[in-house]
């Protein structure tokens, strides 16, 4: 699989934030969409089968925050793989309510970039 076949959703509440890590990921050749909160992130999921990443912010605004999405995505789409950032709350990969990887901000785009690329390998 190549990137550039890989569609991955950024979902941040924070504009500037949200579109550094999105020009970043294509950059690297991925599709990118974009969401600012929950409910944006799941009409987008529903439109594109051909998503195979979430990368989401825990503390967002609206329905449901980062972690009960991360759970919902798991729930509804089990093969999207998940990546969980914040600024707010230290957690690591082993705290996750889902299998995933987590970030904190401020995060090293290249770091992810490879976690995203490992995870993809892996599926």
């Amino acid at each position: 699989m190549t990137d550039k076949a890989v569609t991955v959703i950024v979902v941040e509440d924070e504009p500037i934030v949200r579109m550094d890590i999105a020009m970043s990921l294509q950059d690297e050749g991925f599709n990118v969409l974009e969401a600012s909160n929950a409910d944006d992130a799941i009409a987008l999921l529903n439109a594109h089968a051909e998503i195979r990443l979430m990368f989401t912010d825990i503390d967002m605004p609206g329905s449901m925050d980062g972690l009960k999405l991360a759970e919902a995505v798991r729930d509804r789409w089990p093969p999207v793989k998940i990546i969980i950032a914040s600024g707010q709350r230290d957690l690591n990969d082993e705290r996750l309510p889902v299998e995933g990887k987590f970030f904190s901000k401020p995060y090293d785009h290249g770091q992810v970039v490879s976690a995203i690329r490992q995870m993809l390998v892996a599926s």
